[in-house]
């Protein structure tokens, strides 16, 4: 067997996919890797294989064998989020369903909208250049959950940190004490919602019949954890590929009613994200991937990035087209394992570009998109700053 490749990779530009990740994708769909936590696994990389493997019973969340699971990083946290929930995903779906139904999101657009708007006046009230990432990406997403989760506002800022202490790479022990911080208060939160029920998700899910406290508790972090980090970073990436593209800037201005292509496309080219792994699975059973063996236990990165930037699915994957059909992303997922939350990120993003293109039709990066860095402590990455003028 070869050596196994080192991750993560050289990613020079922030926007960009890794070039020896685009050389790994073109020899084909799996590789023997080596995570940057020491584990070896096999990163696939190829469009068909990744989407296949994504809604596959060969594979689990859960190691056959749980002594021998690869215990750093990212398969870590979210072990430590999912819980009991790791194997019993369709109860996890059969939960969280109805709090994301159309219904449900239609209702909370009205809200983003006017968050949105009053973060873009005060963006206009400054002088340029201003930090989109600080003024606008961190603060839309947190408010959002507060409001659809039921949680008090004045802890939005305590519950923000404990999320960005949880996605903590390379420091375990703050990854540790950042869930740990995020369940004790997720905890608390819970017990109150049981005493006082109240219009959100969190007190809905109380409701739900058969569901103990821990559960919820859980589900309540898991929540917090995957709606603001992921949105954070995905605002930045979406707002930054189309201001590196004038011509893609341009097209939205003359035609909003391209928005929702272009949030498709920009979450197709997915989030910076500079630990090129992906997400991580567990073989139950032996089987093949292009004639590589992989054996019952093996840790196996399924890497969705690499495969929405796979020429075989998508023609001129690296440029960015506002008009492309992206119905093969798999940006959320696919079957099965499609993000729940999908719909809530959609919307956020929609409206932000629908605002910002009405409002600042001449916004543009203040640096070149070369000197946007990325975000290398988190899991999540994302970009350290996105500054803007106009």
């Amino acid at each position: 067997m070869s050596t196994p490749v080192q991750l993560p990779f050289e990613q020079p530009e922030a926007l960009h996919l890794a070039p020896e990740l685009r050389t790994l994708q073109s020899r084909g769909a799996v590789h023997r890797v080596r995570t940057a936590e020491g584990d070896e696994a096999w990163l696939v990389t190829g469009h068909a294989w990744v989407r296949k493997l994504l809604d596959d019973d060969r594979l689990s969340r859960s190691n056959p064998d749980p002594q021998a699971a690869a215990n750093g990083g990212g398969s870590a946290i979210l072990a430590g989020l999912l819980g009991d929930f790791a194997t019993d995903h369709a109860r996890l779906r059969a939960l969280l369903e109805p709090h994301f139904s159309p219904e449900r999101m239609l209702a909370l657009r009205p809200y983003v909208e006017e968050v949105t708007g009053r973060l873009l006046d005060d963006v206009a009230d400054r002088k340029p250049p201003v930090d989109l990432r600080e003024a606008l990406a961190l603060s839309l997403p947190i408010q959002v959950m507060c409001e659809w989760l039921g949680v008090p506002h004045g802890d939005k800022d305590r519950f923000g940190g404990w999320t960005q202490d949880a996605a903590s790479v390379g420091d375990p022990a703050r990854s540790r004490q950042g869930l740990g911080e995020l369940f004790a208060y997720c905890k608390q939160l819970v017990a109150g919602k049981r005493r006082n029920p109240g219009d959100d998700a969190i007190s809905r899910i109380c409701a739900t019949g058969g569901i103990s406290d821990n559960e919820v508790v859980g589900l309540t972090a898991l929540l917090l954890f995957g709606g603001y980090e992921t949105t954070v970073a995905r605002i930045g990436t979406c707002v930054s590929l189309l201001l590196a593209d004038s011509e893609q800037w341009q097209a939205l201005l003359r035609d909003p009613g391209l928005v929702p292509g272009a949030v498709e496309e920009t979450l197709r080219m997915s989030m910076p994200n500079p630990h090129n792994g992906g997400m991580p699975r567990y073989a139950v059973t032996d089987f093949e991937i292009e004639g590589v063996a992989i054996r019952t236990g093996d840790f196996v990165l399924l890497n969705i990035i690499a495969a929405n930037h796979d020429e075989a699915a998508f023609a001129g994957p690296d440029r960015v087209d506002v008009t492309r059909d992206t119905e093969a992303s798999l940006v959320f997922g696919h079957g099965a394992h499609h993000c729940v939350g999908a719909d809530l990120a959609r919307m956020q993003l929609q409206v932000v570009l629908t605002q910002l293109i009405a409002r600042f039709p001449t916004l543009r990066l203040a640096v070149g998109a070369d000197a946007l860095r990325l975000r290398r402590d988190t899991l999540i990455g994302g970009l350290v700053q996105l500054p803007v003028t106009w």
